[in-house]
């Protein structure tokens, strides 16, 4: 997988950084310009139980706050996506990770979290966290381990 990181960060970001990768031909890239922001929406309104109903007016606010990540296929399409929420100094929120149906089962989600966790590094935060309901041993495998003081983490808003 070649992973291109472009983003609005251009003092960390500026250059090619590119890992080539005999995967089939999949690229990451930090580039917001190259979102499909139509196809994220759909795919976070219709199919990720998280976000089913969100606007795109949400999803486009939601995209211009954050460091996003797309995976592109062989042929440019865009088959994934990622936000981190962070101020690039202490904290990092990784969301809205989505594989396209179609490309699951390649181990794009693991790729993904990957190039979240390798780009963050050196940014040197304290703290990522993310929530997830169902995909634990993934984000294990990137190193993610479950909180060890929830009692600490509390949360303002609408719960589950």
């Amino acid at each position: 997988m070649t992973t291109t990181t472009r983003s609005e960060d251009r003092n960390r970001d500026e250059g090619d950084n590119r890992q080539e990768d005999s995967d089939g031909g999949y690229e990451i890239d930090t580039d917001p310009g190259r979102l499909d922001i139509g196809l994220v929406h759909h795919w976070l309104s219709t199919d990720a139980f998280w976000a089913l109903g969100r606007s795109r007016d949400t999803v486009e606010r939601s995209v211009g706050g954050s460091l996003n990540f797309g995976v592109y296929g062989p042929g440019g399409g865009q088959v994934a996506y990622a936000r981190v929420v962070t101020d690039r100094a202490t904290f990092a929120w990784l969301c809205d990770v989505y594989v396209a149906p179609a490309h699951r089962g390649r181990g794009l989600g693991a790729r993904l979290a990957t190039a979240v966790r390798d780009h963050l590094a050196p940014y040197e935060l304290k703290r990522t966290m993310l929530a997830t309901l169902d995909a634990h041993e993934l984000y294990a495998k990137v190193g993610f381990v479950p909180v060890p003081d929830p009692e600490r983490l509390m949360i303002l808003g609408p719960t589950p």
